[in-house]
């Protein structure tokens, strides 16, 4: 083996040889000019052909280790620098897994971007069941032919080669077994021996052996029907779709940035559909992204009846990994013309790409909390950019970013101030929680229980159900307790987690023991309820609620109604839903009516268009309004505008209970008014005034170690050094609002800038400086969504 390996070498120097860079799928982070290593293409895995984005294994470090890579660059000596061509280790295989060269642009940029080793970022762009090469297959492929004159059959030849030309053309090219299947045949035998006189020709090909994705079936989606767009529908789609969809905020062939503002129920998506249409016609291919939890097979539905599902891949995570890999080779082949998806669909190996949209761009979810840490909000509109497409972002309730570029002109705005079919937005009621306890206390004096629904919202729960309708709950908060704490006022115990600095949970449903568990959100760790407190002996009690104590109150409260919980009643959170799969027949049965009460977390504020809810209950607006966040106000405005949308799609305009002890918050005003346009206003100043973002740009820098002292120094030398530059202001190092998190504490650094490319600077020099580096020690997330 070792001779072997010098002839190789020897080889490959005398004759110049094929040399590649490969960004490794590791954390090596040498600076965007050093990001990727060089290794030879020896005859042994075929240098020929070898191209940039291909999938490799290579040898890194003294001990050789496997490792996989993409290649971005390929040449000859002119990429050995100083190294010696026998200094150079050899590429130990090539996968067959490509990613599109445009996509390694896009990869470069996001690696100076959000400061993230280029490898780590290319790993992320290609599926782990990809990489795995998960349901891999091996395929006969059959195309019928012509009998050639003269061709001596037996008796059973002639009646199989019959049967074989009843079988309709378009059926072909199909698997050789799925032939035996449609001719009747017991075997393959037959075929292979029509095959050998010259009448069908077989060719093997690769594929992916995978079931049908689970989930979409049940679900009454439309009837793939085209209905006439709106006036105001018309405007627009005329408005992107004309000039190439650049507008007033294109650039380079069709890029432009569009912003679609529709209330809930204006028809966004079918403006979506019909531009896709245009794309289509033209021999082009287009991208849609939508939050997880709002792809349900209702979403999906519309594109693949619109277009047909082989025209159509829908990546979510209900897809198995053989699933997901035989979609993303329908899409990298060409099959698949749009791709509709989560997060990670934004890099679908999509080719010849005339546009991509993003719905309720405004979602959290799109931004990745673990490296590397994108918006895929963000990456749409530079692939858009790099690829020349158009861009649309829509939502109801835009991001303040993008209403800000917008504004600026830097994207072009549309609206759409109307409901379809001339329905009207419901109408919103703000409940002050303070006085609903006061006018139940009054009723009776005697009754001291935890009340999660106030009179307003019972009366009208028991409303709508006697009136045929459907109810959504909203209350953003799992388990059934917020805390335990000991009801001895001189103890203050209060059950916390022994990792993180954090209140734990308690949880109960079946299967847990008796008295249900207390359970940590942020590490995970649980243990059993305390029946007496650990510090003084005393009695402990349970304070709060989350969605389990609603349910049960529901329950309690309106079983003489039909209210069962698991079969009129669901409760939609985290812990029912283990799978995509449990999701999607709850969607099912409360689309069918079974269900008629909806119980859930933030999962029921998007993607649900069911004509009967006339009723939709918001428990506690307080929850995210409370969070030490600037972006509270924001978030609670979308959040209460979102699930209220869901309400009055039908024959019914549909009512909305806010219950707050806020209710003068001008987030929850706005919301209830559906005052998008006057809660942007209010909250640009208030972020202009203190240099918030968009006003500002900002990254975020967590620190993270065993010992707080350590961590609080790294970020003090971090902050010390970003300071010293003049470009940006920097505040830190602070400790984190969860200061410690699975046993790791937490000091955070915020650095802010009035442009992002002074921040960029800021970054950059750090980087180069060897002070920044994103590794299990240190967090960098660039334009941060979320600062606990």
């Amino acid at each position: 083996m070792r001779d072997r390996t010098l002839f190789a070498e020897q080889e490959t120097a005398d004759r110049g040889g094929v040399f590649v860079r490969v960004a490794v799928e590791r954390g090596i982070d040498r600076g965007p000019e050093d990001a990727a290593l060089t290794y030879r293409c020896d005859p042994v895995v075929g240098e020929a052909g070898v191209r940039v984005g291909e999938r490799v294994e290579v040898p890194l470090g003294r001990g050789g280790t496997s490792a996989g890579g993409i290649v971005v660059e390929v040449g000859g000596r002119e990429l050995l620098g100083d190294l010696a061509p026998s200094r150079v280790k050899p590429v130990l295989r090539r996968t067959g897994a490509v990613l599109p060269a445009g996509l390694l642009g896009l990869a470069a940029w996001m690696a100076e971007y959000y400061v993230c080793p280029l490898g780590m970022v290319l790993t992320g762009m290609m599926p782990a069941a990809v990489k795995a090469g998960t349901g891999r297959k091996t395929e006969e492929i059959v195309t019928r032919l012509e009998m050639p004159s003269g061709a001596a059959l037996t008796k059973a030849q002639e009646k199989l080669w019959a049967r074989v030309r009843e079988v309709e053309a378009g059926e072909f090219p199909l698997p050789l077994k799925s032939l035996a299947g449609l001719v009747g045949a017991r075997g393959v035998a037959g075929l292979k021996k029509l095959a050998g006189l010259g009448a069908l020709g077989i060719e093997k090909r690769e594929g992916v052996s995978a079931g049908e994705p689970p989930g979409f079936d049940g679900v009454e989606a439309g009837k793939g029907e085209r209905p006439e767009p709106t006036a105001g529908q018309a405007r627009v789609i005329e408005g992107i779709g004309g000039a190439g969809g650049a507008g007033d905020a294109g650039g380079r062939d069709g890029f432009g940035v569009h912003l679609l503002r529709g209330v809930t129920g204006s028809g966004k998506t079918e403006v979506y559909l019909r531009l896709i249409g245009r794309v289509l016609g033209e021999g082009g291919r287009a991208i849609v992204l939508v939050p997880e939890i709002a792809l349900t097979p209702q979403t999906s539905a519309r594109f693949t009846r619109r277009f047909g599902a082989a025209q159509v891949a829908v990546l979510h995570s209900g897809l198995t990994a053989a699933q997901r890999h035989r979609e993303w080779r329908r899409i990298a082949g060409g099959e698949a013309s749009v791709v509709v998806g989560a997060r990670s669909a934004v890099f679908a190996p999509v080719e010849d790409l005339r546009l991509i949209v993003v719905d309720e761009e405004h979602d959290t979810s799109y931004k990745q909390d673990r490296l590397p840490r994108y918006n895929a909000r963000d990456v749409a509109v530079k692939r858009g950019q790099l690829e020349g497409a158009p861009v649309v972002l829509g939502s109801a309730t835009p991001s303040l970013e993008s209403w800000a570029n917008a504004r600026a002109g830097r994207y072009r705005l549309w609206e759409l101030t109307e409901r379809v079919g001339g329905a009207v937005l419901p109408e919103v009621r703000v409940v002050d929680m303070k006085l609903e306890h006061r006018t139940r206390r009054e009723s009776d004096p005697d009754d001291r229980r935890l009340h999660l629904l106030g009179p307003t919202l019972e009366r009208e729960f028991e409303a709508s159900l006697r009136g045929g309708g459907q109810v959504i709950l909203l209350l953003n908060r799992r388990g059934f307790a917020s805390y335990v704490w000991c009801r001895n006022a001189a103890c203050g115990f209060v059950a916390g987690c022994e990792q993180c600095d954090a209140n734990l949970v308690v949880h109960r449903h079946d299967g847990l023991p008796p008295g249900g568990i207390v359970r940590c959100h942020h590490c995970e760790a649980e243990q059993r309820v305390p029946v007496l407190c650990p510090s003084c002996g005393g009695k402990v009690a349970l304070w709060g609620g989350g969605t389990q104590r609603a349910e049960e109150e529901l329950v309690s409260k309106f079983s003489s109604l039909g209210v069962v919980e698991g079969e009129t009643l669901l409760r939609v959170d985290s812990d029912t839903m283990h799978s995509a799969r449990d999701y999607y027949e709850a969607l099912g049965r409360f689309g069918r009516g079974e269900v008629r009460v909806l119980i859930g977390t933030q999962m029921l504020a998007k993607g649900l268009d069911y004509p009967n809810v006339r009723l939709v209950g918001v428990l506690d607006a307080d929850l995210s309004l409370n969070i030490p966040d600037f972006r509270s106000s924001e978030r609670t405005f979308q959040l209460v505008s979102q699930v209220a949308g869901r309400a009055g799609r039908g024959t019914h305009r549909g009512l909305v209970i806010v219950q707050t002890y806020n209710p003068g918050a001008g987030a929850i005003r706005h919301a209830a008014a559906h005052d998008f346009e006057g809660f942007a206003r209010t909250e640009l100043a208030v972020r202009e005034r203190a240099g918030l973002p968009p006003a500002t740009r900002m990254a975020r820098v967590v620190c993270r170690d065993e010992r707080a002292e350590r961590a609080k120094e790294a970020a003090g030398l971090l902050a010390a050094h970003l300071g010293a530059g003049g470009l940006v202001s920097v505040r830190g190092p602070m400790a984190c609002v969860v200061g410690r998190v699975a046993g790791q504490y937490r000091y955070a650094v915020e650095i802010v800038g009035a442009r992002a490319g002074r921040v960029q600077a800021a970054l950059a020099g750090a980087r180069r400086e060897g002070l920044l580096k994103s590794d299990p020690k240190t967090a960098v997330d660039v334009d941060p969504v979320a600062l606990m």
